[in-house]
């Protein structure tokens, strides 16, 4: 088992900007591990079983027989949704998509608040543009200010810009009506991308999307998901809406078989299935409310408010979450994603994907063990055994107010001008003790916080 995990962990340190897949970890641990997924953001009620049966029986013709062309999968998956297929395209996922919208719509440089989606800094850096990074603080709960950003945005003169709503890793939503503020302050911009791909997990409005307005004006793309909504990332398909004209310019460019068999069943399985849909959401949204509650009242955990199918967390001062993630995978089979490759986070922040409460029990069981060196049994109603005073969270971010009051919206900090923050302290070598008395080799230093944010900076001041 020893030599397994050795060969599990290996994998991060080849890793770049994201996780190694579920795949080649299963394959590194030998089958020796049964390991459960707190990383990747996949809805886990969905498809249902008997989905999954009626997939498998009809497993032979998927894999045997071409696809439909794409225009007869999205003209399937527009009648499912309301669309008028003119205005959408669909990809082989939404990185593909993201792809696409790079190559062909942004000219020379995107605006972006960070920490978010890789793939919206990677992707045009790879392609020579210039990525703006706006940094969210994190004073505020990472919310973003419309106001603030547009200010950015005309200070950097960038021609483009994105948001992810709700984002990715913290799980903020903005409402719509902000939404709409923003592009109707940013209407004179080549191009505005609203990614929705975990807005389906969201509970806090009944209608935040913008997809209705992006059809009517003439530079937004709303970006949506399908493998995260409905449990299929292995799927890979997503679609963008857009105004015809938009739509239309990335729809010619994509290959006409972009979207495979599994894709096209699955969307013609939709209609007769969007019941036990819509009841999974509300699931995941019952679990989240859930994993907020029980991870926030472990000692010097900050968990921030989400309206995605995962939470934010910042760990306990001095505890480095790569030696955290590869402790959880070895010694308990919990994956989870460590943030400290994400550009404006750092390895203080873990992203924890919602599960089924049976799951949640064991990685809460899992953090108790491995960062206090006891085991607190799941749902316990004794008070939790106060942490040291250097594992006090943070005054900004008072825990149980954001477990509780998830949907409250979270007042907005004043601008933030566009510097350095202030540098803390140098490496921290004390970890908890727990984790200081482990076995096996541990690091001289922990990242300092702010590190992320200090790359962002030079990037924002074009060095």
């Amino acid at each position: 088992m020893a030599e397994a995990g050795s060969n599990v962990t290996e994998l991060f340190r080849a890793s770049t900007a994201h996780s190694p897949s579920y795949a080649a970890l299963s394959r590194a641990a030998g089958g020796q591990q049964k390991i459960t997924d707190f990383c990747i953001p996949c809805n886990p009620y969905y498809p249902t079983p008997e989905m999954f049966e009626e997939l498998g029986g009809r497993l032979r013709d998927i894999l045997t027989y071409y696809p439909s062309s794409a225009d007869t999968i999205t003209a399937e998956l527009c009648s499912v949704l309301g669309l008028n297929p003119q205005t959408v395209a669909m990809g082989n996922g939404s990185t593909e998509l993201i792809t696409w919208i790079d190559h062909l719509l942004v000219r020379d440089s995107l605006a972006v608040p960070v920490p978010t989606f890789g793939r919206w800094t990677d992707q045009p850096m790879e392609t020579g543009k210039r990525v703006d990074m706006f940094p969210l603080p994190e004073a505020s709960g990472f919310a973003l200010d419309p106001a603030s950003f547009v200010e950015f945005i005309r200070m950097r003169g960038s021609r483009a810009a994105v948001i992810c709503n709700p984002n990715n890793p913290d799980g903020g939503l903005l409402p719509r009506h902000g939404v709409l503020a923003l592009l109707d302050a940013l209407q004179d911009l080549d191009l505005v991308v609203v990614d929705e791909s975990f807005l389906e997990f969201a509970d806090a409005e009944a209608e935040t999307s913008v997809v209705a307005d992006a059809v009517l004006r003439p530079n937004t793309i709303v970006l949506r998901s399908l493998g995260k909504n409905f449990g299929l990332h292995g799927v890979r398909f997503g679609y963008l809406v857009a105004n015809p004209g938009l739509a239309a310019r990335v729809r010619d460019a994509l290959p006409k078989w972009n979207l495979n068999s599994f894709a096209e069943t699955v969307v013609f399985m939709l209609k007769e299935h969007r019941p036990e849909y819509q009841h999974s959401l509300r699931l995941v949204q019952r679990d989240r409310q859930e994993m907020i509650w029980q991870l926030s009242r472990l000692p010097g955990l900050t968990v921030y408010p989400s309206q995605g199918n995962f939470a934010y967390v910042r760990l306990p001062d001095g505890v480095d979450g790569a030696v955290l993630r590869n402790r959880l995978l070895d010694e308990h089979g919990l994956l989870v994603r460590e943030c400290g490759n994400k550009i404006g986070s750092s390895s203080r922040f873990l992203r924890l994907v919602v599960r089924p409460q049976a799951d949640v029990e064991r990685l809460v069981e899992g953090l108790h063990r491995t960062l206090y060196g006891q085991q607190v049994p799941y749902g316990q109603q004794q008070p939790v055994p106060q942490a040291p005073a250097q594992q006090t969270p943070v005054a900004q971010a008072p825990v149980p107010q954001f477990a509780v009051q998830r949907t409250v919206p979270i007042p907005q900090a004043p601008p933030v001008p566009v510097s350095r923050p202030a540098a803390v302290a140098a490496s921290a070598p004390a970890l908890t003790p727990a984790l200081a008395q482990a076995p096996g080799p541990m690091p001289a230093y922990v990242l300092p916080y702010g590190s992320g944010t200090a790359a962002v900076d030079r990037l924002v001041r074009g060095a």
